[in-house]
């Protein structure tokens, strides 16, 4: 019996490991609609290695507390589902608090407004190639997120093919997206949650679609909300001709490319203009050159001066504001990350700056997977429970993020 105390020193030793496993998040879910707590909303822990399966569930008190138990060491993250929408954050490591801010959903608010619609168009293969992004912003008070399956609405050339869809919450990455058939042709809505905007960071849309061509094209773009501004980025190689009753204005800056913007557009304003000739769009470090000028561009000037993503002396230009917009390289894996090519070559004292900064750690490559996941995870549940997902499609979404984030994590 000598051994006794032996044996209860080793099983106290043991106890305290499995204790030492096992560690609390609390946090408080805010409705910042309201300003108050959010009270009886759904709070789940996910744990992103093992399937992204739901490792523990409780819901908000009435002060909006809650408190969930994990084991391991994770990563984790927390899913709070406020009025259907849904909100993640990392799981906070320590004693960190793991507060969760969460809006209203209305189908409509007041204070939705587009700052910008940029379209870059060229050509490829004989094809018209068009990206185009909206900038949308929620300014909603009491901020309230607009939400429904037509939360925001567009309007395509009736021949466009479609080729990929995105959206970008404000301060999240980009993240793939279906695009609904919405009426006539041509006519698609985003079922996609306009949260409101966090300090000047809003929501972009982006969409990708060809056109034929036969060497002219005439756009007919038709806006659902205000825009301050509409702009055209084309190469130098082809021209473009406004069309009656159309405002829009060259812009110069950029030598290398054309720019011509509309301002203070509103539904139902003529914004018709016509291309013609073809080229493609220089972009920063892909060594690509210009088509050749068609015979009839040799023999007829350009139709303006040319323009770029920069502003005109004295003018604000809602496109300048982008130009710094760096992606990491894992968003781009994830979601594809076409907003990349909206970037302008940053300032030489950023660009110095960054050179001198230090190697990211594991810590800070794992902070980065999370966001990102977080974003891909958020566009998978909105899609689930705005019922656009079988669960077929579901199930096999989830799988194939789980992939992608077992091959991150072991590289980093």
């Amino acid at each position: 019996m000598k051994s006794t105390p032996k044996l209860l020193s080793i099983a106290a030793l043991l106890c305290c490991g499995a204790l030492a496993q096992a560690a609390s998040i609390t946090g408080t879910v805010t409705n910042k609609t309201t300003g108050k707590p959010a009270a009886s909303d759904a709070v789940v822990l996910v744990d992103v290695q093992s399937g992204m399966n739901e490792v523990a569930k409780t819901t908000t008190d009435a002060t909006g507390r809650y408190k969930l138990s994990k084991t391991g060491s994770g990563p984790y993250l927390v899913r709070v589902t406020h009025q259907g929408a849904t909100y993640f954050i990392a799981a906070p490591e320590g004693n960190a608090a793991g507060d969760v801010p969460v809006y209203d959903v209305t189908a409509k608010v007041k204070g939705v407004y587009c700052e910008a619609d940029v379209m870059e168009v060229e050509t490829v293969n004989g094809q018209l190639r068009v990206i185009e992004r909206y900038f949308v912003h929620n300014a909603s008070q009491p901020p309230t997120t607009q939400w429904s399956a037509r939360s925001f609405e567009i309007v395509l050339p009736a021949e466009a093919v479609v080729a990929s869809v995105e959206a970008q919450r404000p301060s999240g990455l980009p993240t793939s997206l279906k695009l609904d058939p919405d009426g006539p042709k041509g006519h698609f809505a985003f079922n996609f949650p306009i949260q409101p905007d966090e300090g000047d960071k809003s929501t972009l849309f982006e969409i990708s679609y060809q056109l034929p061509y036969s060497g002219k094209f005439t756009f007919k773009p038709l806006l659902s909300l205000p825009t301050q501004s509409v702009g055209v980025l084309m190469p130098k190689s082809m021209s473009f001709t406004a069309g009656a009753g159309s405002a829009f204005q060259p812009v110069t800056e950029d030598p290398s490319v054309q720019t011509f913007v509309a301002r203070n557009a509103t539904p139902g304003k003529p914004l018709e203009f016509t291309v013609s000739g073809s080229g493609s769009i220089p972009r920063e470090g892909q060594g690509q050159q210009p088509e050749a000028p068609s015979d009839d561009q040799q023999a007829s000037p350009s139709a303006g001066p040319g323009g770029g993503l920069g502003a005109p002396i004295g003018t604000p230009d809602p496109l300048t504001k982008y130009k710094g917009w760096i992606l990491s390289a894992l968003a781009l894996l994830l979601a594809a990350g076409a907003a990349f090519l909206l970037r302008k070559p940053a300032p030489t004292a950023v660009l110095e700056k960054t050179a001198t900064q230090p190697a990211l750690t594991p810590a800070t490559k794992r902070t980065a997977l999370l966001d990102a996941l977080k974003e891909e995870l958020f566009a998978l549940e909105s899609e689930r429970i705005a019922g656009s997902l079988t669960p077929g499609e579901y199930a096999e979404a989830k799988a194939a993020l789980e992939t992608v984030l077992k091959r991150a994590l072991n590289r980093s």
